[in-house]
């Protein structure tokens, strides 16, 4: 049996879920968050716990079981706590300036600003100009936008200038050797 599908997901108080057939709903205080489930793979809640189950060993049965129960999993921690991504921008004249909770104006080394506007969901917060951080209550969305904002300018080898996640280690080339 799947050794994370088994386990049961504890439900946190003020979090709410609603399970009608295939489609689950998960509300809390940072907002709602719904997933529809294969057909084989049910959901149920016993109390304060919910339990994925699966009917029988078929092989796709067993791959969903653990992939449904990690998904289940990651909206009841994002509706209660909430999910984050930092990133750290390296280079001289690289920079982040928030507008607002929902657009961010980047100077990445570029002859102009590139301007990112955030989905639903998902805020930005600048606490000083070469951090940024990406949070929100769906865990796929808030990684989406931060690889999303990593891929205007990926830390390069030489000299290590780029947009890169807070404690990623990009590995480092030598340049040319002098005669």
């Amino acid at each position: 049996m799947s050794r994370i599908g088994k386990s049961p997901i504890t439900v946190p108080s003020g979090v709410e879920v609603t399970i009608a057939d295939q489609h689950v709903v998960v509300k809390g205080p940072r907002g709602s968050l719904d997933l529809d489930v294969v057909d084989d793979i049910t959901v149920r809640q016993e109390g304060d716990l919910l339990h994925v189950e699966r009917p029988d060993d078929e092989r796709r049965n067993r791959a969903m079981h653990g992939l449904t129960r990690s998904l289940v999993n990651n909206m009841v921690v994002g509706v209660s706590e909430g999910f984050k991504k930092e990133l750290q921008i390296i280079g001289v004249g690289y920079r982040a300036l928030a507008k607002g909770d929902s657009a961010l104006e980047l100077q990445l080394g570029y002859s102009h600003s590139i301007n990112v506007k955030a989905p639903d969901g998902i805020t930005f917060d600048v606490p000083e100009p070469t951090h940024i951080i990406v949070s929100g209550a769906d865990k796929q969305a808030v990684g989406q936008m931060a690889a999303e904002i990593r891929s205007l300018r990926k830390p390069e080898p030489y000299k290590g200038k780029g947009v890169r996640y807070v404690g990623e280690h990009v590995a480092r080339k030598a340049g040319k050797a002098a005669k």
